[in-house]
């Protein structure tokens, strides 16, 4: 594939009839729970099924295999992250003592590198330490051309909790507030390459896999959401609907705390 950098979609100017102020969604949701709090891979398996269920409540371009999007959120899959961890030699923490979530990047690696470092900046003047990315594996052979030419390269962040903050609460919040400054420092930026980063989500609790894609292709395009080590005892799917909107790999399953 190639590492050519590729611009994301940007919505027209207002022209003729068409004013950006009047866009708005009209999508599907959908929700699964384990009530006595059980995690298992088999309610991430339903809730992928209930997401392909809400097919109609989604849309697709003038490609057939281009979507307005789709998600799902879970609780922060420990088990996994300690395999993939281990893999990639990275000294994960225990359960709630690390954040983690997937950031959309630039496809070329020298400017992924640039702005993968200010991020790490951000999270060093916040006080909390990065102690390594993983590359997400994803396959994009189902997805059709206008997803493709602005699809971005995913990776996966670790922050570890610092000692001065002694809950987790405290710890989601002070993630909240690294996500947002480095919004401000980074997408609003002029670093190149800053308008393909995205923070699809970020906390010690939850966990998003999402893209610009129909609510078939999300456990195809991520080969992650197939491991049994990824268990959940709740999940909440999202299929968009764009009634007047331009579909973008950002804005897909936009919620990271509640839908």
């Amino acid at each position: 594939m190639s590492t050519k950098h590729r611009p994301a979609l940007t919505r027209p100017a207002k022209q003729g009839l068409y004013d950006p102020q009047f866009e708005h969604d009209a999508c599907g949701v959908g929700f699964v729970v384990n009530v006595k709090g059980r995690k298992s891979h088999l309610v991430l398996e339903q809730a992928i099924q209930v997401l392909k269920n809400l097919d109609h409540r989604g849309a697709c371009g003038c490609e057939v295999n281009t979507g307005d999007g789709a998600g799902v959120l879970i609780q922060m899959p420990h088990a996994f992250n300690e395999e993939v961890c281990r893999k990639a030699r990275i000294p994960l923490p225990a359960a709630g003592e690390y954040g983690s979530g997937i950031i959309f990047l630039p496809r070329n690696p020298s400017v992924r590198r640039q702005v993968e470092q200010k991020f790490e900046q951000v999270v060093q003047a916040e006080g909390q330490h990065v102690i390594g990315w993983r590359t997400v594996p994803t396959v994009n052979g189902m997805l059709g051309e206008t997803a493709r030419s602005c699809e971005p390269f995913m990776r996966q962040v670790f922050i570890k909790r610092d000692p001065s903050i002694t809950d987790e609460l405290g710890f989601e919040r002070k993630l909240y507030v690294i996500r947002k400054r480095a919004y401000n420092e980074i997408r609003t930026s002029t670093l190149p390459g800053a308008e393909s980063w995205y923070v699809v989500s970020l906390s010690c609790r939850t966990f998003v896999y999402k893209g610009m894609l129909l609510t078939t292709q999300l456990d195809q395009y991520f080969p992650d959401l197939h491991n049994p080590a990824v268990e959940t005892a709740l999940a909440l799917v999202h299929s968009r609907s764009s009634t007047n909107t331009f579909p973008r790999w950002d804005r897909a399953h936009p919620y990271r705390y509640v839908a």
